[in-house]
């Protein structure tokens, strides 16, 4: 018998024989109706774990990850509100059975039953996995282990506050609402929660809204590893700007006392606060893991001696609320209906296919007010002189500030946070007088926390923001990639499309740059944008092209809820000479506000069919470097500028070098796992009557000084490549 029927069988005997373990008596406002309502989610809590492992034993189940011992959550949920979005922790089933209570029409068992399942049917991912998760009670689903999703909750509180001062068009929280946020007391100590509870700190302290609640389920034990007794109080007891709260989640009554106590707390101060909830494990881990193998089995049955069904048996008697026998007869009965339920359940259909399983990768478009653009007399004031400068050539940098400029005239609901973004301007001055012109409230200087950037951004994007966060450098992206794979790209995936979180994240990246910054501040390295699924990257080649694909950028965010990585060339921001000193030949006018650049679509430059060089960002520029060179060697030539690189647009691609018996790929990337390979994969299926060579950047890191560019393609590189490949 494994340890799940064990504490099955020593509930019914103990509770038939009345012996219940000790405990304080039961105080506080919890009513009989509440303290009933608790109590019956426990049940179904502690039934459906059972019910979970039998159906995986049956081969009708796939995956388990029990909340028994975590029952007292049931307590904090009737807590709170079921508008205070929640972030759970993957042991929180009761509070999502308690929350259901709160609103008309759920059916929880149901609902769960069918994510054990795996079934198309599951209401919340569909049978993508089995998570907690629901849109009517304001749950968003939590795949993660690690406490990854403390950040965007950070960021989700704050965008209360912002939505009072500046409401988006598609906001779903109350003015009042609160942020529920709850992990495990192994994943307190993650990188990911200290950095969230580092700036939720950073923000109260400063005195800004925050309204967020954080719950800390001890159970004391992470998988195999015990956290230090104490280690928690300790740690997080006196923390400035998180005040700390205790209760014992094995008591109902104290559990609801404490968590009504926090809330009004958070709710009334608007500031952030942690609760400190003593529970248990049950069981092991998750699936087939036994405590018994790295646990005394003593101290596994002195655990489960505190089996928290049994302390609320007592404190139910005791408050006068329910018999033992009553109790036990809801437990048995709940029993009963979970077992007729799931024989249903497993009869559901299932994904089979990828185009099922991939349906719900990319959000669903959602209807936007329309917009007509900023009013001459707006954009007069916001550009003062900069209006008349718009008739000149310019370089990048400065475009892309005039276009977010006019982004965020057009739409009140964009927002931008990073590093140095507001007062400062960017390190290159891209978002120079964007505060003068907005305001902080929309131009937010973050802490030097790139995960906290993500997560501010993921959480305002899921009260109707559209974020447009800063990554300073592209090699600082690494320090927070999991917020953009593990979160913002699940979401839609894990939600079939209910929640979203759309942003355009601004990265400056690549390399070239002259004399600064070696392999941290010039990273070549794009793969672990393009192998996330569903992320849209874009990179421009020059300012009219980057302030017309920003603007795609946007309404890809704003309407069609996507995620979009704009990665801006660092050493062409300020490029003005192409050939000579002072051509000015790389500079460009400013588009009009109306015109974009599709998502898909390439540039194509030239119509020659000798060779078609296919390339991207600083690659498009040392092309046209090289082409008086190439065709001066009699080769007529045309420069494809891909602009996306991810998804890749396959078919507008094949279309740009139709015609063409030469195919040259200048990647700045590097050649493993760099962009050429799918290219040349791509013009492999696509065009195999073109002879192909590539030319790429070495498996290297980029050098300071002089050799800045040296592992880099260079015009010379380019030109002797194209006259090898054609002649």
């Amino acid at each position: 018998m494994d340890r799940c029927e064990i504490v099955h069988e020593n509930f019914l005997r103990r509770v038939a024989a009345r012996d219940l373990p000790a405990g304080n008596a039961p105080t506080g406002p919890l009513s009989p109706e509440l303290a009933t309502q608790a109590f019956r989610a426990a049940c179904l809590t502690r039934v459906l774990d059972r019910q979970s492992r039998a159906m995986q034993r049956a081969g009708q189940g796939f995956y388990t990850i029990g909340s028994s011992g975590h029952e007292g959550l049931a307590a904090v949920a009737l807590a709170l509100r079921p508008t205070d979005m929640a972030f759970l922790h993957y042991r929180d089933a009761a509070f999502q059975i308690a929350r259901s209570g709160q609103v008309p029409g759920q059916n929880p068992a149901w609902d769960m039953l069918l994510s054990f399942a795996s079934s198309k049917d599951d209401p919340i991912s569909g049978g993508r996995h089995k998570v907690l998760g629901s849109h009517a009670l304001m749950i968003p689903p939590q795949t993660s282990t690690i406490a990854s999703h403390l950040p965007k909750a950070v960021g989700a509180a704050y965008a209360i506050g912002a939505a009072r001062r500046l409401r988006p068009e598609h906001a779903i929280l109350p003015d009042d609402a609160i942020v529920y946020c709850s992990f495990g007391d192994a994943s307190a100590n993650h990188s990911t929660a200290q950095g969230a509870f580092n700036t939720a700190q950073w923000t109260s302290y400063q005195s800004i809204p925050l309204p967020l609640l954080f719950v800390c389920e001890d159970n004391g034990i992470g998988i195999s590893t015990k956290t230090p007794k104490g280690w928690i109080e300790a740690t997080f007891s006196a923390r400035p700007g998180l005040k700390y709260f205790k209760a014992d989640g094995l008591d109902l009554y104290d559990t609801y006392r404490v968590a009504e106590e926090a809330a009004e707390y958070v709710r009334s101060r608007k500031k952030p606060a942690l609760l400190h909830l003593r529970t248990i494990r049950l069981y092991g881990h998750a699936g087939a893991d036994m405590p018994t193998t790295y646990l005394p089995k003593e101290e596994v049955e002195a655990e489960e001696a505190h089996d928290p069904l049994l302390h609320s048996v007592r404190l139910l008697d005791q408050a006068g609320v329910m018999t033992p026998d009553q109790a036990l007869a809801i437990y048995q009965e709940t029993g009963e209906r979970v077992a007729r339920v799931a024989a249903d359940a497993v009869k559901r259909p299932r994904l089979k296919t990828a185009t099922e399983v991939m349906a719900s990768l990319i959000p669903p478009a959602r209807p936007c007010k329309p917009t007509n653009g900023p009013s001459a007399e707006a954009r007069a004031q916001a550009f003062g002189g900069d209006l008349k400068a718009m008739d000149e050539p310019q370089i990048m940098s400065r475009i892309i500030n005039w276009a977010l400029t006019d982004l965020m005239l057009s739409h009140r609901e964009i927002v931008m946070m990073g590093e140095d973004v507001g007062r400062k301007g960017g390190v290159y001055g891209v978002t120079q007088k964007l505060t003068q012109r907005f305001g902080p409230d929309r131009m937010i200087d973050t802490l030097l926390d790139e995960q906290s950037i993500l997560g501010l951004a993921i959480g305002m994007a899921q009260n109707g923001f559209v974020p447009m966060p800063e990554i300073q450098f592209l090699a600082y992206l690494h320090n927070a990639e999991d917020q953009i794979r593990g979160e913002a790209a699940t979401l839609s995936f894990f939600s079939k499309g209910a929640f979203t979180n759309p942003m355009v994240l601004r990265i400056a990246g690549l390399g070239y740059q002259k004399g600064f910054g070696g392999h941290f501040h010039n990273d070549n390295s794009v793969a672990v944008i393009r192998d996330i699924p569903g992320v849209i990257l874009a990179v421009p080649s020059n300012g009219a092209d980057a302030a017309r694909m920003l603007r795609e950028c946007v309404r890809l965010a704003r309407e069609e809820q996507r995620v979009v990585v704009f990665l801006e060339p660092i050493a062409l921001y300020p490029m003005r000479d192409l050939h000579a000193e002072k051509d000015g030949a790389w500079m460009t006018r400013y588009p009009d506000p109306s015109e974009s650049i599709p998502l898909g679509e390439v540039g194509v430059s030239g119509a020659g069919t000798d060779l078609a060089i296919v390339t991207f960002g600083n690659g498009v520029y040392l092309s046209n470097q090289a082409l008086p060179g190439i065709e001066g060697a009699g080769i007529k030539t045309r420069i494809v500028d891909t602009r996306w690189l991810s998804p890749l647009p396959k078919a507008a691609l094949t279309k740009a070098v139709e015609g063409c018996k030469h195919i040259l790929i200048v990647d700045e990337t590097r050649h493993s796992g760099g962009v050429a390979e799918a290219l040349m994969a791509h013009f492999h299926e696509a065009a195999p009557d073109a002879k192909r060579a590539r030319i790429t950047a070495e498996d290297s890191f980029i050098a300071t000084g002089p050799a800045y560019a040296a592992t880099m393609p260079s015009s010379a590189d380019i030109l002797a490549a194209a006259k090898g490949l054609v002649k």
